[in-house]
Order: structure tokens, then C-alpha cells, then sequence
């Protein structure tokens, strides 16, 4: 996906030399988590907005440069490694350069999500599976092959939680053969976290603690 169409430059980047109370009341107009700061026109890092309104006003940028964070993405950075860098960084903004280190301007937060919103993933319509299996159990080749070996579409799968032990995956597939997934998946020691209402195998142990209940009754 091109993301270079979403670099935007509405906000030009602090110099060293500002004055902090006009790094506080530039914040206080804006949403943005941090901005970019230059020095001789060079990105050297960004300030956050917690970090600016615990400082000095009567200071300037300069007197602050340990705390600038020096994230950045490339302007050739795949759309999901720009997510994840967001992410990581607890950040809505993320600063681009080229690669002569060329400061070109930042994403915002919002406009990188709309890429992940119009993917197969979210827009396409399917059911989510959420699987769960040892770490050095479970493999993505076989999980695809036991949805694709019930005749069904991956529109796309993630490792959605990880632990030193255990971890999920989640799966969109088509609405074809829910249950027969699920079936599939417990037979291949998964568990099954996410709720169906086609699933047979829950549906017979509902049926059968009904029927111990009433004979518990009796």
C-alpha cells in the first residue's frame, strides 16, 4: 500500500531555540502525543506533550534535549511496520525521513489505521475463529491448512496474545463450515477462546450437564 500520500506537513517542526511556553501552548491547540524537533534543520527527535508541560516556560527546547525520543520511520517503511513503530512508541505521530536522513514531514495515527480498516481483514465479511496452543506446538502453515482443507477463504490471521507458554491466534475466514473448522482445530490440540453458536461440541455438553442436572433432580 502507498502510505507516502498520507505525509503531511501541516505542523513544522520545533526548532532547539523555541521558548518551552510555546511548546506548552502549541500542545495545548493540538492532539498530537509528541512533535518532531530540528537543530540546523536536521530531525533530531520529537517531544512528547507530558514531557513539555513538566518543564521550565522561561526555558527553551535546548535545555531539554535528554528528553527527546528518536523514533522515525523511512518514507519507503511498510504501512504495518509503520503501525507497529506507532505502537511501540505510544505515539499519534511519526515523524518521516528519506534515506539521506531528510526530514519530510509525519503520519498521523488515524490516517496509517484507515489502511489496516480498508484491508480483507476488517472490511470483508466472515467469522473470526480465536485459536489457542502451546508455543512450540503450533506453526501458521497448520493453521491455514485446517481451514483451507475445509474448503474455506483465509482473509487473514494474527498472533493476537503471547505468553512464555501459550499463544492465540485469530482467524477471519469465510461464513463456509464454521463448526467443521472448530471440529478440526480441537482435533489438532487447539483451543477453541472464541464463541460459536454453530459449534456442536459445545452444544452436546450443554446437552449433557442439562440431562445430569435433571437426573440429579429426580
Amino acid at each position: 500500500m502507498n502510505t507516502q500520500q498520507y505525509i503531511i506537513n501541516d505542523i513544522k517542526p520545533f526548532n532547539v531555540t523555541i521558548n518551552i511556553l510555546e511548546v506548552q501552548n502549541t500542545f495545548n491547540q493540538l492532539t498530537y502525543s509528541h512533535i518532531p524537533v530540528t537543530k540546523d534543520a536536521v530531525y533530531i527527535g520529537s517531544i512528547s506533550e507530558n514531557d513539555a508541560h513538566c518543564f521550565e516556560s522561561t526555558k527553551q527546547l535546548s535545555d531539554y534535549l535528554y528528553s527527546l525520543e528518536t523514533f522515525f520511520v523511512r518514507e519507503n517503511t511498510n504501512w504495518l511496520d509503520i503501525l507497529e513503530a506507532f505502537a511501540i512508541h505510544n505515539s499519534n505521530i511519526m515523524p518521516i525521513l528519506s534515506n539521506n536522513n531528510t526530514y519530510l514531514g509525519y503520519y498521523e495515527l488515524s490516517d496509517i489505521m484507515s489502511l489496516f480498516n480498508n484491508t480483507p481483514f476488517l472490511n470483508e465479511a466472515g467469522g473470526i475463529i480465536v485459536v489457542e496452543k502451546g508455543v512450540r506446538d503450533y506453526s501458521f502453515s497448520e493453521i491455514c491448512q485446517i481451514v483451507e482443507s475445509n474448503d474455506a477463504k483465509i482473509l487473514g490471521v494474527f498472533i493476537s496474545k503471547m505468553n512464555n507458554e501459550t499463544i492465540q491466534a485469530t482467524i477471519k475466514i469465510g461464513h463456509t463450515g464454521m463448526n467443521a473448522i472448530v471440529q478440526t482445530f480441537r482435533r489438532y490440540g487447539y483451543h477453541i477462546t472464541s464463541s460459536h453458536e454453530e459449534d456442536k461440541f459445545l452444544e452436546d455438553l450443554k446437552d449433557r450437564s442439562n440431562y445430569l442436572e435433571k437426573y440429579l433432580n429426580i
